[in-house]
């Protein structure tokens, strides 16, 4: 039981952590905002880079890019606190019925892993050059990120033993 709890546990921190970054950035939407139009932008790259043409200057996408980049996060948010229902639910029956209950949990660790390392690593970090930014980088964060979901994901998908 102590592994099925541990799982629940973790799988419920996440869902806290994805919560409160969604929580911030709807309530602080400046702060947040202004890093999405900088990446974008693409601002703080280096002078004269040959990238150039892939910045994004419109407003109205930066706000959309910002949007859905705390709709993953709620997304995430949502799905991994409704797995960590599921498994609370399953905690006490069979192994193949806990197995079934880690449906959400591995649909929000995914959400959660596309939002920080597709959206932050891949898109921001290499499409938009973010990685030139000394003061715009978000990917040393974002890393932490997705490695946590990624080992809670792992542990979590670990096989269970039956409960005696």
């Amino acid at each position: 039981m102590t592994s099925r709890y541990a799982k629940i546990v973790l799988t419920l921190a996440l869902a806290a952590f994805a919560f409160m970054v969604t929580f911030n950035n709807v309530t602080d939407y400046g702060s947040n905002f202004a890093f999405v139009r900088h990446v974008l932008s693409m601002d703080t790259t280096f002078p004269d880079n040959a990238a150039m043409y892939r910045a994004i200057t419109t407003p109205a996408l930066w706000h959309a890019a910002y949007w859905l980049i705390i709709f993953g996060e709620g997304l995430t948010a949502v799905l991994l606190a409704r797995g960590a229902w599921s498994l609370w639910r399953a905690r006490n029956r069979d192994a193949a019925t806990f197995a079934q209950a880690k449906k959400s949990v591995v649909s929000g660790a995914t959400v959660g892993f596309l939002v920080w390392f597709f959206g932050f690593m891949v898109v921001g970090g290499e499409w938009f050059l973010m990685w030139q930014s000394q003061t715009w980088n978000g990917q040393e964060p974002a890393f932490k990120f997705y490695m946590a979901i990624l080992g809670v994901l792992i542990f979590v998908n670990q096989p269970d033993a039956e409960q005696a």
